[in-house]
Formats: structure tokens, sequence, C-alpha cells
């Protein structure tokens, strides 16, 4: 059965391990492998009926090279990249094209989630539109605190799998009327 929650999945460090990125002169990525268990946790929200979608800074062929060979491209209904959108997160413009390709009206946001390992970029941008942010704090490449409010994410997770149960939660939230986005202070 299709659940009510939407997931936003960035690619780098929140399922592709950027430190294993073989590029070509172009700056293509040829391949790369995927975080631990993050295959795992995208093919079992697909395989719980999760709406999954791509919103990534990158190259188009770069994804799909490298969720093709990590066995997750086909579980997500769409793939917003950069690259199509001409614009980076935290750019409003990459979630709303991402809405967009989903056919989702502004009410939607209520019942969307954006899981990424960067918080000025996946964080700030979801939480600029009202999206509920998870931070994914797998990566020591990038900063974990906060630079400022738009930066602080409604949930932290340490890994991928954890984002299933978290899924489970929300939806559930979701289904009996509550919202899903905390109060903050």
């Amino acid at each position: 059965m299709k659940k009510q929650l939407i997931i936003f999945l960035d690619s780098g460090d929140t399922i592709i391990d950027e430190s294993t990125e073989i590029r070509d002169e172009n700056e293509v990525v040829l391949t790369a492998d995927v975080i631990p268990g993050a295959d795992k946790m995208v093919q079992e929200l697909h395989a719980r009926g999760f709406t999954l979608a791509i919103v990534a800074d990158g190259l188009a062929q770069s994804f799909k090279n490298i969720l093709t060979q990590n066995g997750v491209y086909d579980c997500f209904t769409t793939l917003t990249y950069s690259e199509q959108v001409r614009i980076y997160k935290p750019s409003p413009r990459m979630f709303k094209a991402a809405m967009g390709s989903l056919d989702l009206e502004p009410e939607d946001v209520k019942r969307i989630i954006m899981v990424g390992n960067n918080l000025s970029r996946d964080v700030k941008g979801a939480n600029q539109l009202g999206i509920t942010s998870v931070h994914l704090s797998w990566t020591p490449r990038y900063p974990k605190t906060p630079a400022d409010v738009l930066e602080t994410p409604d949930y932290t997770i340490e890994t991928p799998m954890e984002l299933v149960e978290l899924a489970e939660r929300l939806n559930e939230r979701l289904e009996q009327g509550l919202p899903i986005k905390p109060d903050k202070i």
C-alpha cells in the first residue's frame, strides 16, 4: 500500500560515499560505493510503499551511473538534479522542481521529508520551504553543528537504516492527521 509520507533524498554521503567516487575528465562520476546500509535502506523504503525522490546537486549521468550500479535507480519515482534545474540547493527551486515532477501541491509540503548530509544545503533548503528536514549525520566531511536556525534539522539520524523506522513513525502520524514537523523552541 502506498504511504502518505514522501521522501526526498540527497545522494552524496546520504546514499553514495563521496570518498569512493571515480570521475572522468568531465567530472561525471563513473563509479562509487554506497555508504553502509544505504542501498538496503532505499530498497526497504521502496518495498514498503514510500514515494522516493532524489534531490541532489550534480550531473544527471553521474547519478544514473552510480544509482544503477548500486541497484537502487529504479526505486526512485523521480530524480531532480541541479544540472536540470540549473541551480543548487538550498535554492527553493530544487525542491519545487521535485514537487512538480511528483504533481504535488503546496499543501503537500507537510507530507515531505528531505534527508541529507549537508546542513547548509539539504536541511536549510528544506526548512526554508517548511519541508521536514532530516540530517544524516554520517559523514565527517561536513559540519554537524548548525550555523543558524535554518540549518537546524527537525530530526537527526546516524545511519541510513534509522530512516526506515523514522519514516514509518512519521507516516503513522500523517495517517492519524498529526503533524510530522516537531515543535521547535
